[in-house]
């Protein structure tokens, strides 16, 4: 498989006085298309900041980040808006809904933004994907956290990107509805082992998956765990088990 996504010596310093903050080091590493990786490590470990950087979110200090074949920092700002409105897709803990708009009309968003006209069986596919097809009319307001989380989750997979990037995407969520997201995102990047690719109702080419977690039996959807410590890489798990990635952890922790 080829890469969606790819960091090179990928560090990155935040001033702060005369003591700068080293968050990243010369992160090196790939996420093969159609793959679903979960990254994971102690607090303060870089986690976000990776996943910022790579999702053109942040600009590094130094290194490089390719999205989907192109080199982020051959872009210019309104380029990279573009690049991550058209071919990126995010879930974060914050929901980011619009109070305004409807369940419907906030899913639309980014293809209105795209200049894209959103098509009402889209839209209706990708509410009814996680479990709110009979929301559509709703504002926020309206709705639980849970439910605005998964109208954001939605809206993230209506425009069929070819990277999802999620920040504990299950946070907001009851064990039940967890799982049938984590099922979903499991679908999207196609089978476990990353052989070949599963299309789904919504999508029909691979979606790339690069989710942040500190819950192991989350990270046990993904075909690999990443781990990161102190900024630096820390080693790696493929098809991985909640048992055996909390067992990593507890070894960061102590270590």
């Amino acid at each position: 498989m080829d890469e969606a996504v790819r960091l090179e010596s990928l560090t990155k310093t935040y001033s702060s006085g005369a003591n700068p903050v080293t968050a990243l080091r010369e992160v090196t590493m790939a996420f093969p298309r159609g793959s679903f990786t979960a990254i994971m490590g102690p607090s303060g470990s870089g986690k976000s900041t990776l996943l910022q950087c790579a999702a053109g979110l942040d600009r590094p200090t130094s290194g490089r980040v390719s999205v989907d074949g192109t080199d982020l920092s051959t872009l210019n700002e309104t380029q990279l808006t573009e690049l991550r409105r058209e071919r990126t897709g995010f879930i974060f803990q914050s929901f980011n809904l619009l109070p305004s708009l409807t369940a419907a009309q906030n899913v639309s968003l980014p293809l209105r933004l795209a200049g894209r006209k959103p098509k009402r069986e889209a839209i209706a596919r990708a509410l009814a994907l996680v479990g709110l097809a009979e929301k559509a009319g709703s504002r926020p307001g309206q709705l639980s956290g849970g439910q605005q989380q998964r109208v954001a989750i939605a809206r993230a997979l209506v425009s069929r990107p070819a990277v999802l990037f999620a920040d504990e995407p299950t946070g907001a969520l009851d064990l039940h509805t967890g799982r049938e997201l984590l099922d979903t995102l499991r679908k999207l990047a196609g089978p476990p082992t990353g052989d070949g690719y599963a299309a789904t109702e919504l999508a029909d080419r691979p979606t790339t998956i690069v989710m942040v977690t500190h819950d192991p039996n989350v990270a046990a959807y993904a075909d690999r765990v990443v781990f990161l410590a102190d900024g630096v890489l820390a080693g790696g798990l493929e098809r991985p088990t909640a048992e055996a990635v909390a067992a990593r952890m507890t070894s960061l922790a102590v270590s």
